[in-house]
């Protein structure tokens, strides 16, 4: 079973790269075409019965769609072996979560499409997801038994499952600022409009901040069961907490004060900055989530 899980693990890698230059080479038709229509060219193909821009752009981003479902479903694979292999589910280490982040942004980002349809958005999310799988081939990836803290499988599964979630949500949320904040004052080169991008940022923040609300509680429902405290000021529990206070603030001024378009997006950069730092914090200043498997 574990080497069925490395084998899924590399497809995934494959799919997710080959979805990549897809969604880039569906960016750059639709860019081209976006030129052409501005600049009044022609809309027949070769034998004048087929437009030049249009079906091709979205049958190349079909494509990347297609590539990056069949990254997911081989990323859920893994999951699945490596369950089967460890006797838990794979959320003990730095590369096994690494690998389940990434299949939670995938999860995430292919709701928001199959939504909203906008590809674009793959520019950014597929991206991280890569770099994070790509970051776990340098994680040593042996399965090894459990510490004591980690030895409660209900909470293992849940506290991290639900921090996956809430992590793959904030990266598509950061993908949507990201969108809205490159968007040039006198076009769109395009990509998606400022309101389609603001609204996605929304929905995933909505979707993410109560996922997040669950990994804290359970974090300390788990805390006081393996240390006998609720909280400790653990680096990685004060980083959560604040990344929770950063889309609580979101939250807050978009609902009640009305906050739309760049400051909003640059609360999502912010918060995804925290995210990072509550994900590999724990790396540089130690604490009682030192479980990475990095010596």
């Amino acid at each position: 079973m574990e080497k069925m899980s490395e084998y899924s693990f590399v497809a995934a890698i494959l799919a997710t790269a080959l979805a990549l230059v897809a969604y880039v080479a569906y960016a750059l038709s639709g860019l081209r075409a976006a030129r052409m229509q501005t600049a009044g060219g022609p809309r027949v193909g070769f034998f004048g019965t087929r437009t030049a821009y249009g079906p091709r752009t979205a049958s190349i981003g079909q494509y990347g769609t297609i590539l990056g479902w069949l990254a997911l479903v081989f990323l859920i694979a893994w999951m699945v072996f490596r369950t089967a292999a460890t006797g838990h589910g794979p959320f003990s280490n730095m590369y096994e979560f690494s690998v389940a982040f990434a299949l939670g942004i995938l999860a995430v980002y292919y709701w928001i499409e199959r939504r909203y349809n906008q590809k674009i958005l793959a520019l950014v999310a597929l991206p991280v997801a890569l770099l994070l799988m790509l970051y776990a081939t340098t994680i040593p990836a042996t399965v090894e038994p459990l510490v004591p803290a980690l030895q409660n499988n209900l909470l293992l599964t849940t506290h991290v499952a639900v921090a996956i979630v809430a992590y793959g949500s904030f990266t598509v949320g950061f993908g949507a600022a990201l969108l809205y904040l490159i968007q040039p004052a006198g076009g769109r080169w395009g990509l998606p409009k400022p309101d389609v991008v603001d609204e996605i940022g929304h929905k995933a923040v909505v979707v993410g901040f109560p996922f997040l609300t669950l990994v804290i509680v359970l974090g300390a429902i788990w805390a006081d069961v393996a240390w006998g405290r609720y909280w400790s000021w653990d680096p990685k529990e004060t980083a959560s907490f604040v990344t929770w206070l950063v889309y609580g603030a979101y939250l807050h001024a978009r609902v009640t004060r009305g906050w739309r378009g760049q400051r909003t997006a640059l609360l999502l950069v912010v918060g995804f900055a925290a995210t990072l730092f509550t994900y590999f914090g724990n790396l540089f200043f130690g604490g009682l989530h030192s479980y990475s498997g990095l010596g």
